[in-house]
């Protein structure tokens, strides 16, 4: 539940340079927006959150849609997308509860596997700094991050029981331990400010609306609609417990609007159900909702301390990247379990799954293959995850629905035929 706001607002903050004293703005936000939209998921009330073991957490292939309109329009323009976006989800639900069956676990676990490798290289970009910038894959970077997952190895191989289900966030620890010890750790800006820190609304000042500036993460949010499908289906059979999808999904989804429309004001990403929380399930066995619960009460006290998050702003950002590999790395497994209850065997399956991971992971391994296209298209075809999920979602279309549908047509026209004759 930390690494992925610390990562996520470190990755803002390096990209868009931001300065010290608004990534720690960010830090609380992050962390009290994440602690609400976890209990919302979590306990639930009226028509929002599916009552399921869930942390809200910033996207991360949301995210790197939020930075590339960040850079091509502004920061206001950015945020004034994530609340558009908001309210488009809600605008177009009604209707997507009613397509749920074009998105079968076959799309969804497609899907699943492109968002796991694409936040595993927003986690190494945090390790390795971007290509082409001053100190990239810097030895001492490198080893650092590699030593955070090897500490998070070691602790998992040789604790038990509770001391085990915490091996990544002691992963985490070591390494700042030892970033700390080689001198890679600045304390500069710790000493500032009172204890309370009070997210800040509006920090890049007022949302700006632009409709075509938006239009990509609107698009993006049906896949993410269709990630919180698989999300909500996997965490439900996670817990052994039997759920109607037509409810809980629409809860879920509901859930994630919610929280990123209040994020878009303090100048977040899109916020939605973590898929890595399934795996933190999986791992650990603990499988209570209150718990998450109370993951998210501790993380809307962590935003309102501001001593931990100007500590936690000190953790270096290759240790971090090692830790959300790790945890990121999870979902792709997640994706990969789905897909092998898929029937692979069908030579149909198997093509939708392979063009879709094609297509999907080519400006991830790629990424600039479209550079020569207009800016607009380009900002929604570099999201692969986008592009995974949709190319996914025709195809089951066509070869599961559209083919059947003529064939049984075509099959029935001669029978017709001969009887007119007769």
């Amino acid at each position: 539940m930390a690494a992925t706001p610390i990562s996520a607002i470190f990755l803002m903050s390096a990209t868009l340079r931001l300065n010290a004293g608004l990534t720690v703005d960010l830090l609380s936000a992050a962390f009290v927006l994440s602690g609400v939209g976890s209990l919302i998921q979590s306990v639930g009330f009226w028509k929002f959150g599916p009552r399921l073991p869930f942390v809200m957490l910033p996207g991360g292939a949301p995210l790197i849609l939020f930075l590339a309109i960040a850079d091509a329009h502004g920061l206001r323009v950015a945020a004034g997308a994530v609340i558009l976006t908001a309210v488009f989800t809600f605008a177009v639900l009604p209707l997507f509860a009613r397509l749920l069956k074009f998105f079968p676990p076959l799309v969804i676990g497609t899907m699943i596997v492109i968002v796991g490798v694409n936040l595993v290289k927003v986690g190494a970009v945090l390790v390795t700094g971007r290509p082409g910038e001053h100190g990239f894959a810097a030895p001492g970077h490198l080893a650092l991050g590699m030593a955070t997952i090897g500490f998070t190895v070691v602790f998992h191989l040789l604790l038990r029981g509770v001391p085990r289900q915490l091996s990544v966030m002691l992963g985490l620890i070591a390494g700042t331990a030892l970033a700390l010890f080689l001198g890679d750790v600045s304390f500069g800006h710790l000493g500032q400010g009172g204890w309370v820190d009070v997210p800040r609304l509006m920090p890049f000042g007022s949302p700006r609306f632009d409709v075509l500036a938006a239009l990509p993460l609107m698009l993006y949010s049906l896949a993410s609609m269709a990630e919180a499908t698989g999300q909500t289906v996997i965490n439900a059979e996670a817990v052994g417990r039997e759920i109607d999808q037509r409810v809980a999904v629409p809860r879920t989804v509901r859930g994630d609007a919610l929280v990123s429309a209040l994020g878009g004001l303090f100048g977040m990403p899109l916020m939605v159900t973590s898929g890595e929380n399934i795996g933190i399930v999986r791992v650990t066995g603990v499988r209570s909702r209150f718990v998450t619960a109370a993951a998210g009460v501790v993380l809307i006290a962590i935003g309102f301390l501001a001593p931990v998050t100007r500590a936690i702003s000190v953790v270096p950002a290759p240790v971090v990247g090692g830790t959300a590999m790790v945890v990121f790395a999870v979902i792709t497994v997640l994706g990969v379990q789905m897909l092998a209850r898929c029937d692979l065997d069908r030579h149909t399956n198997t093509f939708i799954c392979a063009v879709a991971l094609a297509l999907g992971l080519l400006p991830i391994l790629v990424p600039d293959v479209y550079q020569g296209f207009p800016a607009t298209a380009r900002i929604l075809l570099e999201s692969g995850v986008a592009v995974g999920a949709f190319v996914a979602a025709v195809l089951n279309v066509l070869f599961h629905h559209v083919g059947p549908a003529l064939a049984a047509r075509l099959s029935v026209r001669p029978d017709l035929r001969t009887e007119g004759t007769r």
